[in-house]
């Protein structure tokens, strides 16, 4: 089994901000895997995921220990970003970066060693399913919206970055279609940990990973008894894309949103 293909990651706990033991064994997460991460504000979520994104060791704040196939994961994981295989997205990620969308991913592309200028074509069309406002491929990265920015990333990190695991930090609100990001990234194999207030993102999910006091606080696996709340849940975000589309076509409000 070669160390550089991920078949499992493994969240070994730590201690909340009492110095309180984690009151989980361990929570293990596959490629296909979706997972919200839940709680208020300030309860710890973004610290679980900034764990797993750099593979903590016990050298966290937390105490966390992340594994990789069941053991230490390899140095080059955690020094190399062309071989690191987590890709972490927030709100706040931009790109300074002054070239066309075309030439910069040719660029990423090419530093991964790619030739294939379809594969250019394919993520900027799959990055336009994710925002409702299209990205050309002539235009300048900085000239891109938030949303279409992380859509974009979000494409990037499923097609040339390939990376096995992909981290969303509270983007539900930055302009893209949450439903189509998350059937993108089971259909691509990907596993999912999304930090988020959506309550659809959450009914979307596998799993929730409900945080307190900095600790994970329990682990939820609903097996297909929300199923009733979230037809219920995606008719609401329907009919709310609906009129937020009609609000920016500069239409009237006339029909109201079904109770």
């Amino acid at each position: 089994m070669s160390e550089n293909i991920i078949h499992e990651i493994t969240i070994l706990p730590g201690r909340n901000r009492n110095g309180e033991p984690e009151g989980f064994d361990e929570i293990r997460i596959k490629p296909g895997d979706t997972i919200s991460i839940v709680g208020p504000t300030g309860s710890g979520k973004s610290a679980l995921i900034n764990d797993i994104e750099i593979f903590a060791s016990r050298d966290t704040i937390t105490k966390r220990q992340i594994l990789v196939n069941g053991t230490t994961p390899p140095d080059h994981f955690i020094r190399d970003p062309a071989r690191k295989p987590v890709a972490m997205i927030t709100q706040n990620t931009r790109c300074l970066c002054d070239l066309s969308v075309e030439d910069f991913l040719c660029m990423h592309t090419r530093s991964r060693g790619y030739r294939d200028q379809d594969l250019v074509e394919e993520t900027v069309s799959l990055a336009n399913q994710f925002t409702g406002e299209a990205i050309r491929r002539t235009v300048r990265m900085t000239q891109l919206s938030g949303g279409q920015t992380r859509s974009l990333m979000v494409a990037d990190a499923i097609l040339i970055s390939n990376t096995p695991i992909i981290l969303l930090d509270e983007v539900e609100n930055a302009g893209i279609f949450k439903n189509r990001v998350i059937e993108a990234l089971r259909r691509y194999h990907k596993a999912l940990l999304f930090v988020t207030h959506d309550p659809l993102v959450s009914l979307l999910s596998d799993r929730r990973i409900v945080m307190h006091d900095g600790a994970v606080a329990k682990v939820l696996t609903p097996n297909g008894s929300e199923q009733s709340a979230l037809k219920q849940m995606l008719a609401y975000d329907a009919a709310i894309a609906k009129v937020r589309e009609q609000i920016r076509a500069g239409e009237l409000i006339t029909n109201a949103i079904p109770a």
